[in-house]
């Protein structure tokens, strides 16, 4: 009697159990059929469809490297769609449950930036825009304005930014050899700006919207680790999810030679080392002298001392100067009312756009990073000092540009300062774009010599720029 009542009380609980199954599998289902349906949803089908098949129309066209980059732009693109349909049904996770969630999309990433190392190809410009600009797909990633990023318009914008250098390099070295790399150059920007901005504008201005009643992510189980194990190996590259500037140094994969470093810090430091007798100290060896030369001070002289970021400023001093410090992240700065009789100076300034509307005396940019300055017209001269990354753009007159100890610098020059004394001192990779002679007025691209041969001739030394030839 006793086993009989047993029985049945199993089955019963059976039978509970595959109801309670089968009625959260409908539940699942109704819910992935509403995500599909949203109005977000479809106008993401519709924006791949328009900017993303455009891109790859393009590509096709061209064939190679060019449409393998863009096949894994189209892949990334397709990844952020199931991610959004799984957001409207998963619970908004912590950090580490949400680099588990963007794993797929961070592998994408990774995998266009392995089409980018090694040994440059002659489509390295086309792979490398691919790569910078998928980076603006972390926009999903964003959880308020203390999760270290930008919001996701700017995040957009941003990453846009970033590419944007290559694929005008695409622009420029195509525009006159072969129309489908100009369409394909073309098709990436529109895909991004207005398409990506604008439908992130439309439907996620803030940020995604996480499911209430969804399921969890759950990061995946570690396996305990053996007694005298190493040390866990550092994350993988997450910089899809995380922006680079919020990761501690400690947390990033070690690349180059910090990779070499890091795997010899891990062995025994005495480990392979021999021993040093007095012979071979060089106090005691006749071919040393002993001494450090003159050479080895000025290069341990040079370099530059870490100084800390002083608090921003962005002020008219005395009526006179107009002060522009350590402004970060800024892109919308503004001088509007200014006179023949001011000069601005910018400094330490990082990731920020200023525009001078009017006429000023003098411009210095000095100690910035990745800044964009456009100007009107100045009086004496515009000058570049220990910058790096700056893009400077005049929109009238300037009768003097100086370029002094800059590395990658960007002059845009209009056709009314196209007669201005350009002057460069210990700068690299300073390129010059001046409008072009067509009607179109496109831009052309002068890179200015920063090697030079200097020969003795009849009594004195003749310097001549050195000219390379090649791709």
């Amino acid at each position: 009697m006793e086993e009989e009542l047993i029985q049945r009380l199993e089955s019963a609980v059976a039978r509970l159990e595959s109801l309670s199954i089968g009625s959260q599998s409908r539940d699942t289902d109704l819910d992935a059929v509403a995500a599909s349906t949203d109005p977000s949803i479809i106008a993401f089908e519709e924006f791949l469809n328009e900017y993303v098949g455009k891109v790859s129309s393009a590509a096709a066209k061209i064939g190679g490297q060019v449409e393998e980059a863009t096949s894994v732009l189209n892949d990334a693109f397709c990844v952020q769609k199931e991610l959004l349909l799984n957001i409207k049904q998963t619970k908004k996770p912590d950090m580490v449950g949400l680099g588990e969630f963007l794993k797929p999309l961070n592998e994408n990433l990774m995998k266009a930036i392995s089409m980018t190392e090694g040994r440059r190809s002659d489509f390295f410009n086309h792979s490398k825009a691919v790569s910078e600009s998928l980076t603006a797909l972390a926009w999903i990633a964003y959880a308020g304005k203390d999760c270290g990023m930008s919001m996701p318009i700017a995040h957009v914008e941003e990453s846009w930014q970033a590419a944007e250098f290559y694929n005008n390099k695409v622009l420029v070295e195509y525009r006159n050899k072969d129309s489908n790399h100009v369409e394909w150059a073309r098709a990436l920007k529109e895909l991004y700006i207005p398409g990506l901005r604008n439908y992130v504008k439309s439907h996620y201005p803030l940020g995604p919207v996480w499911s209430a009643t969804g399921s969890t992510v759950s990061a995946p189980t570690k396996a305990p680790a053996p007694p005298k194990a190493p040390a866990p190996p550092p994350p993988p590259p997450a910089s899809l999810f995380t922006p680079e500037s919020s990761q501690p140094s400690s947390s990033r994969p070690k690349e180059g030679m910090a990779a070499v470093f890091q795997e010899i810090s891990s062995k025994p430091v005495t480990a392979g080392l021999r021993r040093v007798t007095d012979d071979m100290k060089t106090k005691n060896r006749a071919d040393r002298a002993g001494f450090v030369s003159a050479g080895e001070k000025e290069v341990r002289a040079s370099v530059p001392s870490v100084s800390k970021v002083g608090p921003p400023k962005f002020e008219l001093q005395m009526g006179r100067k107009w002060v522009v410090e350590n402004q970060i992240g800024k892109k919308d700065l503004l001088i509007d009312h200014c006179d023949s009789k001011q000069t601005v100076y910018i400094f330490g300034c990082k990731d920020s756009v200023l525009q001078i509307k009017g006429k000023v005396n003098n411009i210095t940019v000095d100690k910035c990073t990745k800044v964009g300055v456009v100007f009107t017209d100045v009086v004496a001269a515009c000058e570049i000092v220990n910058c790096n990354s700056v893009e400077v753009q005049c929109q009238g007159t300037a009768p003097t540009i100086s370029v002094d100890n800059s590395a990658g610098c960007q002059l845009y020059l209009s056709k009314d300062s196209l007669e201005a004394s350009i002057t460069t001192a210990k700068s690299s990779e300073i390129n010059v774009l001046v409008p072009a002679s067509g009607p179109d007025n496109d831009l052309v691209e002068h890179a200015l010599p920063q090697q030079y041969i200097h020969s003795y001739k009849n009594g004195q030394f003749v310097t001549t720029p050195v000219s390379h030839s090649g791709g």
